[in-house]
């Protein structure tokens, strides 16, 4: 350069001021490619093109460069979006390059990234690093802990974060309370709630609804609710859907009334509590009602796996299929409950047949819907297929037997005559037997009357429920049917000693609109002069046709009435009469039942289906009946 300009004999001043200026040009040129570079980033993670982004963010880092924080932001986004783990920990070090110290509310946005990773071990270091940790990041860090089930360090966060003197929010206290593992710490969260005044709102009402209805408090839910005026829809879904999760369906449908009446319109969480309130109370007519509001949400998938669940539990099998193939979307959930509701309905084949459609369909089993499968095979004697199922689950779906396919096929083995086989395989349980596994085999003891496995098998369920009236009822059953009088008397005598009262037997019917109860000898119906008399007539003209009454059942019943005249007024007898009375024909006859039905109200209802030529639908405590023309879906085998 200087011989260049010693040639063309300049003087040294210009020498100098030329080297300034070509220097000037070369930061000029420089600048203008940093603000290219950077023009670049920021258009490249606008457009969320997150490979090329990162590529070009390791140009900035080489040039000793930073972009604005807010496209970074939009960068931390992408990744949360797109689960990319590897990136986001690369975005991280970038921000930290070069000695560079981000800003508070990235350091925020990280740790909420490391944390939606399920990395709570990063996003704890990182947040431990923050030089100021504002209540975004206490909350955070509280959320993810709640959200983890690590109950412990949510109220060690927000005990530190009380100490660091920053107050939480609504969002912070609706974060911990569903860390709460006792009734002592909600109530000490409660406290904080109303010191820091948050106890009006919306958030935290209804995160406090939810915990105390998981606590079982109805009491303390409710008054939370009623505290003040409820001007906000997710207030409303909170107590409805606490009555509706703890089995109080009348309640549920009262607030879901008072709900419409205050001018909400439901919504998909709504609808899906008010459905299972329904569903709780067998109320079919009810659900259908439910059903149209169901109709504008028909893309949503949760509230059409609990449309389809209802109708199930209901009884609505028509229902339940037209829902189900008119689904715009199903999952695993959808077919296992469509399996499940044939299979409880006594439709055991249909279930089957649905099961191998959904293999096709290349939708993977879980783990309640190879119960559904067993539970058809149980209910249908097929012992073959069911052990298929059984022994294949592990190798065909990567499932492990549990609790409940172990007393599937236990019940599969008792119905079928295989007593040994079942306490073998009892014996076998790797999550050990509960009650209603040795009750299923001290059922099975009961049909096929064997003595010496009843007695063993009543002696391991009363050891696990003492009081257990079903047990001293069915021991009882079976001392009888083997003439084993005084061994009988011995077992009513205890339980008087103890106080054990069996349940009396109980069907209730929908009709107008209102739920008509019937017990076992209780006479306060309104009706019930005509109910029996009605009913008198109704046996006269089944005997005529070849009716006699199956005392073989009488001793077996769960409700251990004993008498061969007391038959008649078996609380579903009354019902359906009371059905026959008040419904008009084209109408099915719906009935719900405390207890297993007995042999003989079996044989009753199927000729009453044929002579009266009505539909019959009676729900008991184990499973569905639908009587038509003389016979029930169930075969005769439940």
């Amino acid at each position: 350069m200087s011989l260049l300009f010693s040639k063309l004999k300049l003087p040294v001043s210009s020498l100098v001021l030329s080297r300034s200026y070509v220097v000037a040009i070369s930061l000029q040129q420089n600048a203008s490619n940093n603000s290219i570079l950077i023009e670049e980033f920021t258009k490249l993670c606008h457009k969320r093109d997150l490979p090329r982004a990162i590529n070009a963010m390791k140009s900035l880092e080489n040039s000793g460069l930073m972009a604005d924080c807010t496209v970074y932001s939009e960068l931390i986004k992408c990744c949360i979006s797109r689960k990319a783990i590897q990136e986001g920990k690369y975005i991280h070090k970038h921000l930290f390059s070069n000695g560079h110290q981000p800003e508070s509310f990235l350091l925020s946005m990280l740790v909420n990234m490391y944390v939606k990773f399920n990395l709570l071990v990063e996003a704890e270091k990182l947040f431990d690093e923050m030089p100021e940790k504002n209540v975004v990041a206490w909350t955070t860090m509280i959320s993810a802990y709640s959200n983890a089930k690590i109950s412990h360090k949510a109220f060690k966060f927000l005990i530190f974060m009380y100490r660091e003197g920053v107050r939480p929010n609504m969002y912070t206290f609706s974060s911990v309370l569903r860390a709460c593992d006792g009734l002592l710490s909600l109530k000490q969260l409660h406290c904080a709630v109303f010191k820091c005044g948050l106890e009006s709102d919306v958030f935290v009402r209804s995160a406090l609804i939810d915990v105390y209805a998981k606590w079982g408090e109805l009491d303390n839910a409710r008054a939370v609710f009623e505290e003040f005026v409820t001007g906000d829809l997710v207030v409303w879904n909170s107590i409805i859907g606490a009555f509706a999760q703890n089995s109080d369906g009348d309640e549920a449908l009262n607030l879901f009334k008072r709900m419409k009446k205050a001018g909400f319109l439901a919504n998909q969480a709504t609808l899906t509590s008010t459905l299972r309130a329904v569903t709780g109370l067998s109320l079919l007519e009810l659900g259908r009602q439910v059903h149209v509001h169901v109709l504008k949400y028909d893309r949503d998938l949760i509230l059409s796996n609990a449309l389809l669940d209802m109708y199930c539990k209901c009884g609505g099998l028509d229902d339940a299929r037209l829902v189900f193939t008119r689904m715009k979307e199903t999952d695993v959930i959808s077919w296992s409950t469509m399996i499940i509701g044939l299979a409880q309905n006594g439709f055991s084949g249909e279930a089957l047949q649905l099961f191998e459609m959904m293999k096709l369909s290349g939708i993977q089993p879980n783990y309640i819907t190879i119960v559904g499968v067993l539970f058809a095979c149980s209910h249908a004697g097929l012992l073959k297929k069911g052990w298929y199922y059984f022994r294949s689950m592990k190798k065909l779906f990567g499932i492990d037997p549990g609790r409940e396919h172990y007393g599937c096929m236990i019940d599969l083995l008792g119905r079928a005559g295989k007593l040994d086989d079942a306490v073998k395989l009892l014996h076998e349980m790797n999550c050990g037997p509960d009650a209603v596994t040795w009750r299923t085999l001290l059922g099975a003891c009961k049909i096929h009357r064997n003595t010496d496995i009843a007695i063993y098998a009543a002696k391991q369920m009363l050891n696990l429920e003492p009081d257990d009236v079903g047990t001293y009822i069915l021991l009882s059953n079976i001392y009888e049917n083997s003439q084993r009088w005084e061994d009988s008397m011995y077992l009513r005598k205890k339980m008087t000693e103890r106080g054990i009262k069996k349940k009396p037997g109980c069907s209730w019917i929908e009709v107008n609109k209102r739920i008509h109860a019937f017990i076992f000898r209780d006479v306060s119906h309104p009706q019930i002069d005509d109910i029996i008399r009605e009913l008198n007539q109704l046996l006269h003209k089944l005997k005529v046709v070849g009716y006699v009454p199956d005392t073989n059942f009488i001793l077996q019943d769960l409700e251990g009435e004993q008498k061969e005249e007391s038959l008649q007024y078996h609380s579903e007898k009354l019902a359906i009469v009371y059905g026959l009375m008040s419904l008009p024909k084209e109408s099915v006859i719906r009935i719900r039942k405390n207890l297993r039905i007995c042999g003989d109200c079996h044989l009753f209802a199927k000729l009453v289906a044929k002579t009266e030529k009505r539909t019959i639908v009676i729900r008991d405590q184990v499973r569905y009946h639908h009587f038509q023309d003389g016979t029930c879906s169930c075969t005769d085998y439940w």
